[in-house]
This record gives structure tokens, sequence and C-alpha cells, in this order.
């Protein structure tokens, strides 16, 4: 019989943060986390994988699965960075070897680079954040416009509620239609443990809205190239040949790095943890 994790919580920022802890105490530590607009249990499948030779241990971020939400909306990279540190840091994780999709792996490279000696390894899916191109589109205007933006943004999201599905199949067809290269079975798990059953029986997703609004302003682009270039571990980058994300190797960023490799998955999009599973798990295992 194959058992789940158990739940477990910590506190940053005042906030209650939730993870899923997969056992095996005496095992090396493993961090899986998950990108924006998902939850811990997406890693279900590659934690059932690892757990064997790992502790495994998959944190929701602030305002997401069963973590906390902000109460003032702050979901900034800055915010998240120092949620992950104190998740190692209370735990007393280091060094941790580390696995993180999208806008987790934003935060792991950044806390990679910040504190080199407590990473053993690293593994960022798709988790450069937005290509130098599209940076340049959306800080390259005067901080006046970004402000502005920023503040109608966030207004149009307080007036806003979130949506309501009358049935968990609304919902899982919902899930369907935003990747169409999941499966249904890995669908349907998407679903079960990333939404929330509200009080007059219909569900919402669990993730707070407000992390739909991108902050004015970040670190310097010069700062984070900095950063990756502190990270001494060795790490692996991977990207889906049918994502929107840029590849590191053909836009001049992976010259960032000291010890770091690309790998292209063919037909796969944004999430080639799932698309591509059997061939992502032995690339794993390989690099581990």
């Amino acid at each position: 019989m194959i058992h789940g994790p158990t739940s477990q919580t910590y506190i940053s920022q005042r906030l209650r943060l939730h993870y899923a802890d997969w056992g095996n105490e005496g095992a090396p530590p493993l961090i899986l986390l998950h990108g924006g607009r998902d939850h811990c249990r997406s890693w279900d499948w590659t934690a059932q994988e690892l757990r064997q030779d790992w502790h495994v241990i998959a944190p929701d971020l602030r305002g997401h699965g069963d973590s906390a939400w902000s109460a003032d909306g702050e979901y900034s990279a800055r915010a998240c960075v120092y949620d992950f540190a104190q998740l190692i840091h209370q735990k007393k994780l280091a060094p941790v070897t580390i696995v993180a999709h999208s806008y987790g792996g934003n935060i792991a490279l950044r806390y990679a680079g910040i504190y080199p000696e407590n990473v053993r390894k690293l593994v960022a899916i798709e988790g450069l954040g937005p290509s130098p191109k599209m940076l340049e589109e959306r800080f390259g205007r005067p901080i006046d416009e970004r402000m502005r933006e920023w503040i109608e943004a966030k207004r149009g999201i307080a007036g806003r509620v979130p949506k309501r599905y009358a049935s968990l199949e609304d919902a899982f067809t919902r899930m369907k239609e935003e990747n169409s290269y999941l499966n249904d079975e890995q669908a349907r798990h998407l679903t079960v443990h990333g939404i929330s059953q509200n009080e007059d029986g219909t569900w919402s997703w669990k993730f707070d809205n407000y992390f739909r609004t991108f902050p004015p302003y970040d670190m310097a682009h010069a700062d984070l190239e900095y950063l990756w270039g502190q990270i001494t571990c060795p790490t692996l980058l991977l990207y889906g040949e049918k994502s929107w994300a840029s590849n590191p190797a053909k836009d001049g960023r992976l010259q960032n790095f000291r010890n770091a490799e690309v790998k292209l998955y063919q037909d796969a999009g944004h999430w080639l943890h799932h698309d591509k599973f059997d061939q992502f798990i032995s690339d794993l295992n390989s690099f581990l």
C-alpha cells in the first residue's frame, strides 16, 4: 500500500505556510517547489519516484494550496525567497537538493545564488522567468506608468470574485482546457488537490487571485544575473519545446551560470514534468 505525505506547517512573516512531507527523515533532504497558481500536490508522481532515496518535502507557496494568503496581497519574489529560506533554516535542511518549476524555479535560483553553500544540486524547470525581450517590454517603460498599471490591476483584482464552479467536473474540464497535454488521471489529481468547496456548495481554486498582478519592479536584472553567477552547485535547466518560455541556451542567459546545462524536451510545454514524465524522471535520476 502506498502512503501519501503528511501535512506540516511552519511560520514565515506571520503567515502559516503548509508543506507536504513524504517521510524518510534519515535520507538526504530534497525540496520540490511548485510554480504560480499551482500547489504542492502536483509533485505527487515525482515524490513517489524519489521518496525511497530522499526525504522529500513539497511546500505550498504563500497564497497557494493550503498555505495562508498574504493579508496585503504580497507575492513578490523577494517575499517568497524569504519564505523559502525560512523553511530551509527552520527545518535544518541545508545542504539541500532542489527541484523547482516556473515561479518556484525563479525563487530557488535566487536562493541558490544567495546561499550557494546550502544547495547541493538544483533542477529548474523553466525557472529563469520571462525572456530578456519580455522583461524589456514589462519593465522598460517609465516607473509612473508601471506603478499606475499595477495600482489599477490590483484594484481590478480586489473587485473580482473568485470563479465558482458548480461541480468538480466543471473544474476538471477547465484544468484540461488549461493544459491539453495532461491525461485525465493527472488533470483529476491536480483539480482535486487544487480546489476547495465554498459554503454554498460551489468550488473555487485555492490560490489567491492577487498573485495574478505583476509587481511594478523587481531587483535589477544585473543583480539577478549576478546571483545566477554565484550558484556553485551543478544546475540543470529544463525547457519545453512548445512552451512560451525562452531557451537560455539561445537567448544568452546560460552564460551567466558557472555550472549549468540546458535540456530541451521535444513536444512538451511549460509543464514538461507532467507532459514527458518518464523522460523527466529518467533525467532527474541521472542528474541526482
